[in-house]
């Protein structure tokens, strides 16, 4: 690539950091309890400033270096520490955050590109299991330490584009025929999303033990 077309990038790339410097300074000041919804569009915009950096710097190493595109995702997925395990004949994934709002696009490519390679490097080695007519279970798991008010309605989720990547590893078809959803709402230590997959005949069974092991945000 062009040394000029470099350069042009990656001036890009600083100015969406001076952006993002700006807001977490502006984060940083605003009085949460007296301002909360100040402080929530400068915390989203941050956010999604820093995924978006993310990604453009990813394009930027694939297109201008050596490393290859799987490579660099397989080391991204362990540092954003997405977890697979497959137990019993359930397989469950684990996120390192909430999943965004539907109207949040931009942020998808940020976690959907390292979970895809994640999936993919786990079945290289541990054969997942394919399921024909499954629960899909969506655990959103937020914070203690924040404000209750931070909970999102579930249809306000961008839930398909994830589903989308789970069925092409997991499931026959992710159609309403073979495959139900189920949205849950939890309180962890920090945020989280955890995607548990399960055969339809499982699924009483695994919700009675969800819901004597884990606190849920109802018992507030």
């Amino acid at each position: 690539m062009n040394r000029v077309i470099i350069s042009r990038r990656i001036t890009s790339i600083l100015d969406e950091l001076s952006r993002l410097t700006n807001a977490l300074y502006a984060m940083n000041m605003t009085d949460i309890q007296r301002y909360p919804e100040n402080y929530e569009a400068l915390s989203v915009d941050a956010a999604l400033r820093a995924e978006q950096i993310a990604c453009r710097l990813r394009h930027l190493i694939y297109t201008t270096t050596g490393t290859r595109k799987e490579e660099y995702l397989s080391s991204a997925s362990t540092m954003l520490n997405i977890g697979i395990q497959c137990k019993d004949g359930i397989v469950e994934i684990s996120l390192p955050s909430l999943l965004p709002k539907r109207k949040q696009h931009l942020s998808g490519e940020f976690l959907l590109d390292p979970l895809h390679n994640a999936l993919a490097q786990y079945a290289k080695s541990c054969p997942l299991p394919h399921f024909h007519h499954c629960v899909v279970c969506f655990s959103h798991i937020y914070s203690r330490d924040l404000p209750d008010r931070r909970v999102r309605d579930y249809d306000n989720l961008e839930l398909k584009q994830l589903l989308d990547i789970v069925a092409s590893f997991l499931m026959t078809d992710d159609s309403g025929l073979l495959c139900d959803a189920y949205n849950t709402t939890e309180i962890g230590e920090n945020d989280a999303t955890r995607i548990s997959v399960m055969d339809s005949g499982q699924f009483s069974i695994w919700l009675q033990a969800r819901e004597k092991a884990l606190q849920a945000i109802s018992d507030f």
